[in-house]
């Protein structure tokens, strides 16, 4: 298997194991009521399912997201920047402008 898809199946676990933890803390800590809500209703265990999963597939992809961009490392020891070469403008004075387009009146139907 390439590395960069076990690297994406690792780091969706990952994601999927936080909405796990974050989902049963969510109802552990009894947010807004959500464990009353969940086990009092025939469709609870569907809602806990949905926020699962909803929630797993924001974290798993922050998860690989983060995973990427670490990757990177730190590869400080060439050039940065480009040439930086200066562009000699006065900017201290205005510019004058001609404007070719006719004046159009507040009542033209061509807006």
């Amino acid at each position: 298997m390439p590395r960069l898809i076990r690297l994406y199946i690792t780091q969706v676990l990952i994601g999927f194991g936080i909405s796990a933890a974050f989902v049963g803390l969510l109802l552990w800590l009894n947010v807004m009521n959500l464990w009353h809500l969940v086990t009092h209703s025939s469709d609870g265990v569907l809602a806990v399912f949905i926020l699962w999963v909803l929630n797993g597939i924001v974290f798993a992809g922050v998860q690989f997201a983060i995973a990427v961009m670490r990757m990177a490392g730190s590869d400080d020891d060439g050039p940065r920047g480009g040439t930086r070469q200066r562009v000699l403008m006065d900017l201290s004075r205005p510019v004058r402008i001609k404007a070719t387009a006719p004046p159009r009146g507040p009542f033209d139907s061509k807006r």
